[in-house]
């Protein structure tokens, strides 16, 4: 089966008040300099994370997605996840899909970052089984020593990146879905990421990535859409639709 990532004309919407406070409705309408606030059938006011989104990601793609904040990068990753479902639209995924995008989702802070490797796999959809046959792999590339067995409330963020990115690539996916985890990672674990990346990238599978880095965008990705309220409003080469990006925030 040959990885890909279809969506037709989807959009996302997020209802944030309902009821009859006309006066509030009209603080937030007015306030509001996004652009992506509406009021549905039922006089609900709601917010549009995404609108119309059209997007075909195929085997050997490495799609960058750049926009600002509040954009919609992080909704589309997680309508490509199926973590969202469309308000309206569709989206359908072929292949196995890994999604490394909060670093906390999936993790119980009360329990180790060994149990966890179990937990997060299942949400992977990997059987217990097979993720215990990996646990010694996973917590020697995290190099968390002896916090591999303490409870994750311990961990600083970077440790949770760690953790999450190493579960996440220990099961090659053909779809690779990450949003801003570079952030949180040291300079030495970053290298083994890279490497670790490079060896999944060999394998020609899906990969996107959102990041407000554009060399990180440029090194990794073949391709790119950017988002304005929720819209895809340029799509080409990852330098080309960077360039409109920079221009439009000159």
């Amino acid at each position: 089966m040959t990885a890909s990532l279809r969506l037709r004309d989807v959009s996302v919407e997020f209802p944030i008040y309902s009821g009859g406070s006309r006066s509030l409705k009209k603080l937030l309408f007015n306030r509001t300099t996004q652009g992506n606030l509406a009021r549905d059938a039922r006089d609900r006011i709601t917010v549009q994370a995404l609108s119309d989104v059209n997007l075909d990601i195929v085997h050997g793609d490495r799609l960058a997605v750049i926009g600002a904040n509040g954009a919609g990068k992080s909704t589309l990753l997680k309508v490509l996840a199926g973590i969202y479902s469309p308000t309206r639209g569709h989206m359908h995924a072929n292949g196995r899909v890994s999604a490394l995008l909060t670093a906390s989702v999936g993790l119980n802070p009360d329990t180790t970052g060994r149990e966890n490797i179990i937990t997060r796999g299942m949400f992977m959809d990997v059987h217990p089984r097979e993720m215990r046959a990996r646990v010694d792999e996973i917590a020697d590339f995290t190099e968390l020593g002896y916090y591999i067995d303490m409870p994750v409330r311990t961990y600083s963020s970077g440790m949770m990146v760690r953790l999450c990115f190493a579960v996440a690539t220990s099961v090659r996916p053909q779809i690779l879905l990450m949003d801003e985890w570079i952030a949180a990672g040291d300079a030495a674990f970053l290298t083994k990421a890279r490497q670790r990346m490079e060896d999944f990238l060999s394998e020609a599978s899906i990969l996107a990535l959102a990041s407000h880095s554009l060399p990180l965008l440029q090194e990794w990705c073949n391709r790119a859409v950017l988002l304005d309220h929720g819209r895809i409003t340029a799509m080409g080469s990852v330098e080309e639709v960077a360039a409109f990006y920079e221009h439009g925030n000159a």
